[in-house]
């Protein structure tokens, strides 16, 4: 991937390189390189005032969110993961991106549930759940419904 982004970016284009760059950020983060996936996101995070890609903003903070948890041996860096996800969930909600939204919900509401926040978790999921009215075969809505079925 990072030689395919690397050949990309000698072209001089810069579309959608804040999708890409999380992409590669997550990919880094399920093998365990929570360090270079956080480097990575600090760098699509970067050029987000350009036209045409703030629309990627939540789900990078959501990602970044992750990847703090998934680095964080101990309970301190959970104030600043509940931040991301806050900052993603807002973002989402903003810009009326149901998708996004959903997903930093599922984020946060995992947390929580770790937390013993069962019913907080609950509470913010369910909503974002309900507004879908179709695509239910998704892998997000049925993580979503595995999610609450479990809060339940």
């Amino acid at each position: 991937m990072r030689q395919g982004l690397a050949a990309y970016q000698a072209t001089g284009s810069e579309r959608h390189w804040p999708y890409y760059l999380a992409l590669l950020a997550d990919a880094y983060g399920s093998r365990g390189q929570t360090a270079e996936g956080l480097s990575l996101l600090a760098e699509a995070l970067a050029p987000m005032g350009r036209p045409g890609e703030r629309g990627w903003v939540a789900e990078l903070h959501r990602l970044q969110g992750e990847l703090l948890l998934a680095q964080a041996g101990d309970r301190h860096r959970v104030p600043e993961v509940e931040t991301c996800l806050h900052q993603a969930l807002d973002v989402a909600r903003h810009q009326q991106a149901t998708s996004w939204e959903l997903r930093a919900a599922m984020s946060l509401a995992r947390l929580w549930q770790r937390q013993g926040k069962r019913q907080e978790a609950y509470d913010l999921l369910t909503p974002v759940y309900c507004w879908f009215t179709e695509g239910f075969d998704t892998a997000d809505l049925q993580e979503a419904k595995a999610l609450l079925e479990g809060l339940a």
